[in-house]
């Protein structure tokens, strides 16, 4: 039918407006935004471009079906976005959301620009199954397009209110996934359906809130307090990243250091547990370091920072957490951070200050093996400069997992006080002569050949000794690592990246 322009002005109108104002009202109690209130205040003023604005318009109800799609600047550099609509029937997806959300991903793809989902969705309409959920264009082939894009282009999820269901994996494809803590959630299947199934009776928040997730499950990466929080962590995250593969993450000005004794920050005896973010954030540029995960195996600090105003991640061992010791989930942290880094060139820096991973049955049925064989396998795949820094031990396989001189660094470089070894000079002395020590009745005698055979294997792995052999390159007081490291990254600069002659590899175990 024809309109004319009042019409047509009118029926605009009725679609932006989204859902009936019963809907934005219950929203609005909760904290939550109007899905193109988000938008704007996520972007640049005036600068969203929408698509398909007019999705089932014949429908009742049903606006824009339920989500906004387009594209928008960022900070002055351009991205597409999605965003569901919680007052059109909860942001659930019909078949014109799923045909939506899949142009504006192949867009992204196809012009290499970063993908921003905000997500708040109730999931598939039941009632359309047969519309969205099968075929070439269904549901499923949303999922297809983000893993294309992954490592082609950034992606990144901000979540306001559930994912439910299959809409669970848009967030699990990001690459970094904000929840706002009180109304996000993620689940497979809602609590009525668990307790169907399984018998369990819980809640949505208890099974898949924000909590859970950011602190737990490890399935999202920041929690925040408010929406505009979200947001802002988004605009943050984006500003640390290139458009796409093909380019370099953005420098700003460069900027100095805070004023930190560095030195004074690493204890002397090993016993002694150390922040080692605050470390981290003494040698990157001033309030630049911006930690993922900080609420999830906390005995890895991952995240990004600026050196001399250039971008780099950081992986660091923190013995304020476990002492610092490798497990399951830090070893799945630092495995996907790694090929986060390497993926959209961002160099990466090594604080190493492990005892390496941990042992005993618990771990070993959990897959420590597996899980460490993965971490280890994307630090050795990793082909953008990374310099490993010894800050105070790096022991047996966590010397590995920490991009240590074997798995091929622009530098390994220690601390004067730093240690590598297979183990600590007391787990060593204990495992060589325990019988020995054992037999030895006099506890003074027992305490002399203790102290002796200690004192043999610390000269056995003096930091001098290991670099007068080559294993470590330098050896640099805590008050010059800055500028080395300044230094030996633009050194690096435009190395070649080819790693293998294949396809890919095969996932360890």
């Amino acid at each position: 039918m024809a309109l004319d322009d009042e019409e047509l002005e009118q029926l605009g109108k009725r679609v932006r407006a989204g859902g009936a104002e019963r809907y934005h009202a219950a929203n609005a109690a909760k904290g939550k935004l109007f899905a193109r209130e988000r938008v704007a205040r996520l972007v640049d003023e005036g600068s969203f471009v929408e698509d398909g604005l007019y999705a089932n318009a014949l429908a009742e109800g049903l606006p824009a079906d339920g989500v906004l799609t387009g594209q928008a600047m960022i900070d002055g550099r351009r991205v597409c976005l999605m965003a569901n609509d919680s007052t059109v029937k909860a942001g659930s997806w019909g078949a014109r959301t799923v045909e939506k959300i899949i142009r504006i991903i192949e867009r992204a793809y196809q012009s290499g620009l970063p993908m921003v989902y905000l997500v708040d969705s109730a999931g598939a309409r039941i009632t359309d199954q047969v519309d969205l959920f099968p075929g070439r264009r269904g549901a499923g082939h949303i999922f297809w397009n983000q893993v294309r894009a992954s490592g082609s282009i950034p992606q990144v999820c901000a979540l306001f209110g559930p994912s439910a269901a299959g809409g669970a994996y848009i967030p699990a494809f990001c690459d970094v996934v904000a929840m706002v803590d009180g109304n996000a959630s993620m689940y497979l299947g809602s609590d009525r359906m668990v307790e169907m199934v399984t018998g369990e009776k819980t809640t949505l928040e208890a099974m898949g809130g924000a909590a859970v997730h950011t602190r737990e499950s490890g399935v999202g990466h920041f929690l925040c307090k408010t929406e505009d929080d979200a947001l802002e962590t988004v605009r943050r995250y984006l500003s640390y990243l290139p458009g796409n593969y093909t380019e370099q993450p953005p420098a700003t000005t460069a900027a100095s250091a805070p004023d930190v004794d560095l030195a004074a920050l690493v204890p002397a005896s090993e016993r002694q547990a150390f922040d080692m973010r605050r470390f981290a954030k003494g040698l990157l540029d001033e309030g630049s370091f911006f930690e993922i995960q900080a609420l999830w195996a906390k005995e890895l600090t991952i995240g990004f920072g600026r050196l001399d105003g250039q971008v780099v991640g950081v992986v660091a061992n923190n013995s304020m957490f476990k002492g610092g010791v490798l497990f399951v989930d830090s070893a799945d942290k630092a495995t996907r951070f790694v090929q986060l880094c390497d993926a959209f060139n961002v160099p990466l820096l090594f604080l190493a200050d492990v005892p390496g991973f941990m042992v005993g049955t618990a771990v070993e049925k959990e897959g420590i093996i597996r899980h460490g064989a993965k971490m280890i396998t994307a630090i050795a795949e990793a082909t953008v400069p990374k310099i490993c820094v010894v800050v105070r031990k790096a022991y047996g396989a966590g010397l590995y997992a920490m991009a240590g001189p074997g798995f091929m660094p622009d530098a390994t470089i220690a601390l004067p006080t730093a240690k590598i070894a297979v183990m600590g000079a007391e787990a060593a002395v204990n495992a060589v002569y325990a019988n020995k020590i054992a037999a030895i009745e006099d506890p003074e005698e027992r305490a002399a050949f203790v102290s002796e055979r200690r004192d043999a294997y610390e000269r056995d792995i003096d930091i001098v000794h290991l670099a007068s052999e080559l294993v470590i390159d330098a050896i640099v007081t805590p008050d010059l690592l800055r500028a080395e490291l300044v230094a030996r990254y633009a050194a690096a600069h435009g190395k070649d990246r080819h790693f293998s002659r294949r396809r890919h590899g095969v996932t360890p175990v």
